[in-house]
Parts: C-alpha cells; structure tokens; sequence
C-alpha cells in the first residue's frame, strides 16, 4: 500500500481514534517512543509521579478502548500508560523490523518501558492484551508488581471451536467494515457496544494492512505454577470466545493464589465499558490492596 493510499483509507479512522480519544474524562498526555519495530504511541494521563499501570489492550482495539476506565484509575493516582500495539490498527507505526517471534513481542515491550523510563510497573490487560501482560509477567516477573487480566484468551484454557469458525471469515481478503461490524454484534448478542467504538474497530480492520498476529501457545501449567505475581482475572458472564465459567475454575487452578471473579450482563468486547464501574473499582481494590 502507497503512503497517500494509506493516508486516504486511515483518515476517517483516525479521526474516530481522536474522537473517542476525546471522550476520555482526564487531559491526555499523547507520547511517542522509537523501538527497532518503528514508533510506539502512548496514551497517558494521571499523576507524572504516579505508580505507572500500563494498559494493553485487546486486538484491533486500540489504546482509545479504556475510555470508560483511565480516567478513573487516573484520578486515583495512578500514572495510565494506555500503548498501542504494533502492527495493530493505531497511532502505533510498524515500520521497523518485523517481530517475529513472542521473544521478539515481548523485546518490543521491554523497548517500550526503556524509553518511557519506567523499570516496574502494574500491567492490565483486556484479551489478546491480556495474553501479553501474563507472558510478560512470565518473562520478566520482576517489572510487573501487579498483574489484572479482564476476559484473558489463551491464558489458562484454549477457544471454543465453534468461535474459531465464526472468526474465520474475519482474517479472509477484502477486509470491509460490514465484516468486522457483524462479528462484534454477534460476539456482543448486539448489546452494549459503544457505537463510535464498533465504529473505530470497523475502519482499523479494513483500512490498515493485516499484520502477522505474534501468538503462540497457551502457558503451561508449569510456568503458570511459578508465576508469583499478584493476579486478578474478571472473567464477562457472556463471553464467546471461551466459557468463563470454565476458564474460571482452570485459572483457580492453575494460580491458586489469583482474585477471580465473573461479572454479570457482559461480552467479552463489553466488558471493559459495559461494567465499567465494576470493573474500575474491582481494578482499583487490586491495585491497593489494604496495608496491615
């Protein structure tokens, strides 16, 4: 794709980003740092001197998704460090090196801390996002003190098969909006998705150039055993990419020492937004957890 061809399909996309982008109730800090993989954008807000809790956020999502939490995790004092994924639809610009591997994802995301000069911090992560923060707490446990995971996907059990099949269509050419607006309506049962944000997703899936999806295999019980994060997983009533009830019961088990919980009346795509009141303060409690 030319860069005034690109420029032509991404202009209403980008406009909806700033949009929603707009709608965060806190002023935005927008940063930009250079990794080996081209640059990454930041979305930050809350105190300079807070304690950084870096958002990672689901595939084709964008870092504008929490705008229904950050303000609030903002104005209780945390530093949010909302990131765009690279190679996803975003202000993130993928034009360095290629990934590769999950070394070199998680390579990427050590990049990222470097230069935002932030050694430690409290990740929360929303489905593919999620799978990123546990394999970076997998990886390098000693820069995430805290680990919340909301509906994680190939963490602790695999995909319904018949999800698989409903999701195929969406990684065929002649990618359109319509396509990526039917899967969210039917994952959602049609209920409670913000419509700029269906809207956001819809033009990122058609109109940027697919990318590789960097994946790999769920963690195995082994190192799920040694992980000794802190570790809260809130699990949506609704999902469909897996059954949460399931999946609850496999993270109990494989972390024994994780805060799970299953939320009411929500979707996977939902849950952030949907039950966002919950949500934040279910967040919050973990984050600060009560001093003895």
């Amino acid at each position: 794709m030319s860069t005034r061809t690109a420029r032509s399909v991404t202009a209403p996309f980008l406009a909806a980003y700033d949009a929603l982008l707009a709608r965060w109730p806190v002023p935005v800090e927008p940063l930009t740092v250079r990794t080996p993989h081209g640059t990454t954008r930041i979305n930050a807000c809350g105190p300079a001197d807070g304690r950084p809790l870096v958002l990672l956020h689901g595939g084709g999502a964008t870092s504008t998704t929490w705008f229904a939490n950050a303000g609030a995790w903002a104005e209780a004092g945390h530093r949010v460090l909302a990131v765009d994924l690279i190679g996803d639809p975003g202000r993130s610009v993928h034009d360095g090196a290629p990934l590769g591997d999950v070394p070199g994802l998680l390579g990427w995301l050590d990049t990222v801390l470097d230069q935002l000069g932030v050694p430690e911090a409290d990740f929360c992560g929303h489905s593919y996002g999620a799978w990123i923060a546990l394999e970076y707490a997998l990886h390098t446990p000693t820069r995430v003190g805290r680990l919340a995971l909301l509906d994680p996907t190939q963490c602790f059990t695999g995909f319904r098969p018949g999800y698989l099949l409903r999701v195929l269509p969406l990684f065929l050419p002649r990618r359109t909006p319509a396509r990526a607006r039917s899967y969210l309506d039917w994952e959602s049962g049609g209920h409670g998705l913000d419509p700029a944000w269906r809207e956001l997703y819809a033009l990122g899936y058609a109109g940027f150039p697919a990318s590789p999806v960097i994946t790999g295999p769920r963690p195995t019980p082994a190192r799920l055993r040694a992980l000794t994060t802190p570790l809260l997983t809130l699990y949506a009533a609704n999902s469909r990419p897996h059954d949460p009830h399931h999946t609850a019961e496999a993270t109990r088990r494989a972390v024994p020492h994780a805060t799970i919980a299953t939320i009411p009346n929500t979707s996977h795509h939902t849950l952030p937004t949907s039950a966002a009141p919950e949500v934040n303060h279910r967040v919050l409690d973990f984050l600060t957890p009560a001093r003895p």
